[in-house]
């Protein structure tokens, strides 16, 4: 169970706000790294009392040292622990006695070093916690706030600071990638404030972080980096403050885990990775995963401008037409459409430009050098006239170009007055002080266009987050749900749990005799398949365990005896519960539908499209469980043979809502059963016109088999 999140600033305010600060470990060097602290604080004008802290020194920097922290004439909000590892315990406990509000760890030598360390790194986290002292570490850099003049870290940043304070805050659990994500924002014009790195999380974690930011007044977005979730439940209720605050989260993951894809020989469990399930988390949550830092800050910086596209149209006007086409095709790779204008609107911009190009993009091509009033007046009436939710312009050098230079600019003025809430994305080359002015209008600068359109997609996609809400609340399980249970079932046994939590599965009757599995057929009234029932043998069509098609009595029986043999020549020390006999479904559309438990993100659901859409093409999603109905329809939009489920070639479109149901139940009941599960695959779930049902279905528990192996190889 995660722990509870502070419902209030409060808790880290003594760490990026503090009236009191001591560095323990402080040098008379400003270079080291007890003494950059000191120096940084100073030159930053922090207005609070620093307390020096080395018992070799009368003073540090100037300023007044002290033997010990327990010599510091106050309890400070927040003491830097810049010490050797052997002392680090200690010293921590010196602090908690003191009434010290919150400790910074620069020391390494913990739990990255193995269990000595992890086991040192538990007594000091163990102390801190009960005096309520919070801890960020160790094996960090710090933390600091810009308007605050606290730089509680040894990295240089605070020589490095070109921007006044602004409402983008960063957090990072590397503090060297931190310092890097800072720097690069810096270079950006991202202007940062509130900045901290969280290393071995002992007890502050990067959730922790992006929540208290969620709440933070002077917090607009939200730059973090991790290496890996330890608390999913917390990390989905910081990201879901962040969203119910409209505060857009970009973030980078990095790392790799093996993420059970050798647990079972499923697809579920095959198709899953440490990419797929955080992606999942990042989608479900309106997160922006960015894959480098240049595309992080980039998205930061377009955030700055407060203005999101409120739907997905773009109008792009250029005086290049091939970069309008790379702009175009950008557009469409990142779901953002692209419509031709008006046909009022084209001739109205042919009487404007009569040279140009006006389906969209709108190519003013270089004659623009003759006759420059042409960038606004296209402009201004794409705005008016084309129905587009953003607009991107390609300008290349023309905004410092000797005799364009003023002009270019005062256009720009004239349409931000007359379009202030009106989302504008401009490439061009320039200075920065030319740049500066147009970034004054609100108006996005990018060098290259190609950004240029992703900051808008990013820019959409947050709007969509935002105005979505709260999602659907999950339905609980039905009363008389099974659990998963403790050994491995056959696909009778899954199926009929599957059943009891509300996924539909087809007419099944599992037979110990051929005169039993006619008789089931009777039952059915109809063709069947036949399936070998055996807890052991997940891949039955792989020992020639199915038949399919079969409708009289010789048939019927003749099958049952094959499918016997075959498996029993194929697996002879398999569990043979019988043949099952089941009801055939002919037409609609394949899916998959599965449930793989990742180690540190627990139970996620698949959905994919069958045959060679999940084979080949592996197209799937994923979310985390559990979810409600609307997530199951964005799931269900997002893979890229969505049209299948429309109705192709004269064929009827699927019941839609009747998946989407079958995956938020799956969802729940996958949650309720983290602790006991590895995987499920149903395969295939056949979604008809009027309903869907699952034709086969594989639960594999978390312990089973031999040695513990789940899939019993």
């Amino acid at each position: 169970m995660a722990d509870v999140l502070p419902t209030t600033n409060a808790s880290l305010d003594v760490l990026l706000k503090p009236q009191s600060v001591a560095i323990i470990g402080a040098s008379d060097d400003a270079t080291r790294i007890g003494g950059r602290p000191v120096a940084s604080t100073i030159a930053g004008g922090f207005k609070g009392r620093i307390y020096p802290v080395n018992p070799k020194r009368p003073t540090v920097q100037g300023l007044k040292a002290y033997p010990s922290i327990t010599e510091v004439p106050e309890a400070v909000d927040c003491a830097i622990v810049a010490v050797p590892a052997p002392l680090v315990e200690k010293t921590v406990a010196d602090c908690a006695a003191m009434g010290t509000k919150s400790t910074i760890i620069f020391s390494s030598g913990f739990a990255e070093l193995g269990a000595g360390g992890a086991e040192v790194q538990q007594r000091i986290a163990a102390a801190a916690q009960k005096t309520g002292m919070r801890l960020i570490g160790p094996n960090c850099i710090g933390a600091f706030s810009v308007s605050a003049g606290w730089f509680g870290t040894f990295s240089s940043v605070q020589a490095s600071l070109r921007l006044a304070p602004g409402k983008t805050a960063i957090v990072s659990q590397s503090g060297a990638y931190g310092a890097h994500m800072f720097y690069m924002a810096q270079r950006r014009g991202v202007a940062t404030d509130l900045w901290v790195t969280t290393g071995n999380e002992c007890d502050i974690d990067v959730a922790e972080v992006i929540a208290y930011f969620a709440d933070h007044p002077d917090v607009s977005t939200i730059m973090a980096y991790t290496e890996g979730v330890k608390d999913r439940d917390r990390m989905c209720a910081a990201l879901d403050q962040a969203r119910a605050a409209k505060k857009p989260v970009i973030m980078i993951k990095v790392g790799d885990t093996d993420v059970g894809a050798e647990a079972a020989a499923t697809h579920t469990a095959s198709l899953a990775g440490d990419d797929a399930i955080y992606d999942a988390l990042f989608k479900q949550y309106g997160v922006y995963r960015a894959h480098s830092c240049q595309e992080m800050v980039d998205v930061a910086y377009s955030c700055q401008t407060g203005l999101f596209p409120t739907g997905r149209k773009m109008a792009i006007q250029t005086v290049s037409g091939g970069i309008g086409i790379q702009m175009a095709d950008e557009s469409v790779k990142n779901g953002l459409d692209v419509p031709a204008m008006p046909e009022a609107l084209q001739q109205k911009l042919l009487g404007l430009i009569p040279y140009a190009g006006v389906r969209n993009p709108i190519d003013i091509t270089g004659q623009v050098l003759n006759q420059p009033e042409v960038i606004g007046h296209g402009i201004d009436l794409s705005i008016h006239e084309s129905g587009c939710d953003a607009y991107a312009i390609y300008l290349a050098s023309a905004p410092q170009a000797p005799g364009l230079k003023d002009f270019c600019l005062q256009t720009f003025k004239d349409l931000r007055a007359k379009h202030p809430e009106t989302p504008l994305a401009l490439s061009m080359i320039a200075t920065p002080e030319i740049i500066a002015e147009y970034e004054a209008l609100n108006i996005g600068c990018y060098e290259d266009p190609v950004m240029a359109i992703r900051a808008m997609a990013a820019l959409a996609q947050f709007h969509e987050t935002f105005e979505r809400g709260q999602p659907d609340t999950p339905s609980d399980l039905p009363a008389v749900s099974d659990r998963v249970p403790d050994e491995r079932v056959s696909e009778a046994g899954a199926k009929a749990i599957l059943a009891s939590a509300g996924i539909p599965v087809t007419r099944d009757f599992l037979s110990a005799s051929a005169e039993e599995a006619v008789k089931a057929w009777h039952a059915i009234g109809g063709p069947v398949v036949l399936k070998i029932a055996s807890p052991d043998i997940l891949h039955k069509t792989e020992i020639g365990g199915v038949l399919i098609g079969l409708n009289d009595e010789k048939a019927i029986a003749e099958g049952f005896e094959a499918i016997l043999n075959r498996a029993r020549e194929a697996q002879p020390n398999a569990t043979i519960e019988g043949v099952l006999v089941c009801e055939m479904v002919s037409g609609g559309v394949e899916t998959v539908l599965g449930v793989t438990n990742d180690p540190a993100l627990g139970p996620a659901v698949m959905f994919g499209l069958g045959g060679v859409f999940v084979e080949v093409m592996k197209d799937v999603t994923f979310r985390l469980a559990p979810f409600g109905i609307d997530e199951a329809h964005r799931m269900i939009s997002e893979i890229k043979g969505r049209a299948m489920l429309d109705g192709v070639r004269g064929a009827p479109p699927a019941d839609i809502d009747a998946l989407a149901q079958a995956l938020s139940r799956l969802s729940v009941f996958a949650a309720e059963n983290a602790d006991r599960l590895e995987s499920i695959d149903i395969n295939p779930f056949v979604v008809l016109p009027d309903g869907a049902v699952a034709l086969d279905a594989v639960i594999v528990p978390k312990v089973t088999g031999p040695a513990g192996d789940p899939a019993g190889r």
